[in-house]
């Protein structure tokens, strides 16, 4: 099951080891699990492959958890980047279990960074062609409203 509101969906496997002593997900899985889809998005979308590729740091991220995450599952993780901006683009999240009922939603915040210099820098144009490509068009605030 998919939300219509996100073109990518990226599947999780919810792993026994993501399970607290009160049988359900940790609460700090919900950001293992972003990561897993904004890596998928990154490598699918935006066709930066591998470790080195990743020119971005984090800057801001926040969760919502709306129902308990239990083991055995695979969550379908929904990713968009709501939006685009001259060094940073914001992220949107949506954790659906195998039933569809919305799990966990989110956002983050990431800043386009050279490593090397220490330094933000400017999202490349290829960057930014691919995203909006795919989760365009942006209009100044954002995305407009789906």
């Amino acid at each position: 099951m998919h939300s219509a509101q996100f073109r990518f969906h990226h599947d999780v496997v919810v792993r026994f080891r993501d399970i607290d002593a009160v049988g359900h997900a940790h609460h700090s899985e919900a950001f293992v699990y972003f990561e897993e889809a904004r890596a998928a998005y990154w490598r699918e979308v935006v066709g930066r492959l591998n470790l080195e590729d990743i020119d971005y740091v984090m800057a801001e991220a926040e969760v919502r958890w709306h129902r308990r995450v239990f083991w055995p599952q695979t969550l379908s993780v929904g990713v968009r980047i709501s939006r685009l901006g001259r060094k940073h683009f914001e992220m949107e999240y949506e954790v659906l279990g195998t039933d569809g009922e919305r799990l966990q939603s989110g956002r983050t915040v990431q800043v386009m960074y050279d490593y090397s210099a220490e330094a933000s820098l400017p999202i490349p144009d290829a960057a930014r062609a691919a995203i909006e490509r795919f989760d365009g068009p942006f209009g100044p605030g954002g995305r407009p409203e789906m």
